[in-house]
């Protein structure tokens, strides 16, 4: 088996899914809600279940697993594409993001470098998947995804983060439909 690779489709994993090079990109609450639109559509349609979630400028963070009639690997692939697609049409076409020309250059630089990359490399490769195999290892990554935008100085409490699943966990409702743990 290889190390951080989705090996069993229906367990639980502790996913992290970066933008190439690390570039912020979800620095614009509309790239930041076309994530929350496509989880929210993972959830509702390919049976994804979220237990926590967590998008910083150039990462997301997910606790999750999938039911038995998807693969896991696979409804992550169809959400890298999808969300790829769609912010890069708008960094492309009618962009409010003011460093689309050097946005857009770096990964058309990333893209030209892999064959099977048509145009853009907006996603790093995989997953980054860790899967969980006891209760402690799960509210330990609870925990740090919960953190993260604590750590980065971003607000003072993990709930107060509006693209976390802190807030559900503070007993709010958050913006993505998650399983309470």
């Amino acid at each position: 088996m290889k190390p951080f690779q989705v090996s069993d489709q229906h367990s639980m994993y502790f996913l992290t899914l970066t933008i190439e090079g690390w570039i912020d990109v979800f620095t614009r609450k509309e790239y930041k809600l076309d994530v929350v639109d496509s989880l929210n559509f993972c959830v509702e349609h390919k049976d994804l279940e979220i237990y926590a979630w967590c998008l910083m400028s150039n990462h997301l963070h997910l606790l999750c697993r999938s039911k038995e009639a998807f693969k896991l690997s696979n409804t992550l692939q169809d959400f890298k594409k999808f969300t790829a697609k769609k912010i890069l049409a708008s960094l492309e076409k009618e962009s409010i993001e003011s460093r689309s020309g050097w946005i857009l250059g770096f990964f058309r630089i990333r893209g030209e470098a892999q064959e099977r990359i048509t145009k853009y490399k907006f996603w790093k490769d995989g997953l980054h998947a860790i899967l969980i195999e006891s209760s402690a290892f799960f509210e330990q990554k609870l925990h740090y995804i919960h953190q993260n935008p604590v750590e980065a100085m971003i607000v003072e409490e993990s709930e107060d983060y509006i693209f976390s699943s802190a807030k559900d966990y503070a007993g709010k409702k958050g913006l993505v439909k998650v399983e309470l743990y």
